[in-house]
């Protein structure tokens, strides 16, 4: 039951990240977003980052590979991809390519981890996806026809598929490393990825205090509860439920963003969010707790 709790927090501080990143995309670029994101955020663990400094430093020796793709993957390109998209996609394509993620993550185990699947799995999965399919066409099936895709769209496909491989191959990271351990070594290999990109991008130190000043409260958002908290709650999800099970609460988001929507963003709340939420949670159940 702790699992199911972190994972539903988990998904809650992401869908406010949906929700933050699409409402200031106009006053700060995806790279400074992610950049003092991943500043902030190395400034959390830095106490972590130097009473654990040997063993961190002496197990990124050892096991580099694996632990630069996890940091690439799960730090650099899942959240870049992510703000990139919200510049130019709207929050319903980038919500319904999102909700691809448990399928991603059950066909990735499948290939990579050998996972054995089973018929109510995909049951349960095709009812979420039919909940979260519904929640964002807005109960009008008709909808679904003035979707397309733009550069936007492809953005959050990446995103979702650099999520989905980090949740699969985080099964094989490096065990000398505890969950907190793991966190501050991805988030220096992660920011140091980042690093040079953000500096290509040629921003003034004038402009980037500005931006520091006007989005602190955001910045202080997303390390602490979309980043901290969440890779933490996911980390613990994964090794007590397995990545297949962990996966299925990403059909949550849409729920969740269009509650935090109408909350900060004044939007209504109407009866097909009730229905989309009901599918979601029948869905849920059957990929996670329906036994023969």
């Amino acid at each position: 039951m702790k699992a199911y709790i972190f994972l539903i927090l988990c998904v809650l501080f992401w869908a406010g990240n949906f929700v933050l990143g699409r409402f200031i995309k106009d006053d700060i670029t995806p790279f400074e977003m992610a950049f003092f994101r991943w500043l902030f955020v190395l400034f959390i663990v830095s106490p972590i980052l130097i009473l654990r400094f040997k063993n961190i430093f002496n197990t990124i020796k050892k096991h580099f590979p694996i632990l630069l793709i996890l940091s690439a993957l799960g730090i650099t390109a899942y959240n870049t991809f992510l703000y990139i998209a919200l510049t130019t996609t709207t929050s319903t394509n980038a919500l319904m390519i999102n909700s691809t993620v448990p399928i991603l993550i059950l066909l990735l185990s499948f290939f990579i981890l050998k996972q054995k699947l089973v018929l109510h799995q995909f049951f349960g999965i095709l009812l979420s996806t039919a909940g979260v399919v519904f929640l964002i066409l807005k109960g009008e099936l008709t909808n679904i026809v003035t979707l397309d895709f733009n550069q936007g769209d492809l953005w959050i496909v990446l995103s979702s598929l650099s999520w989905a491989f980090y949740s699969v191959i985080i099964k094989f990271k490096p065990k000398e490393l505890n969950n907190f351990e793991l966190f501050t070594t991805l988030v220096l290999l992660g920011f140091l990825i980042l690093l040079p990109i953000y500096l290509y991008q040629g921003y003034s130190l004038e402009k980037e205090i500005e931006v520091l000043k006007s989005n602190y409260l955001a910045f202080l958002y997303i390390s602490i509860f979309a980043s901290c908290l969440s890779y933490y709650f996911w980390h613990y999800g994964i090794d007590h439920i397995g990545a297949n099970k962990t996966g299925q609460f990403v059909h949550l988001m849409p729920l969740f963003g269009t509650i935090l929507a109408y909350i900060f963003l004044d939007e209504r709340l109407m009866f097909y969010h009730l229905i989309g939420a009901f599918f979601i949670a029948i869905g849920i159940y059957m990929s996670l707790f329906f036994k023969k």
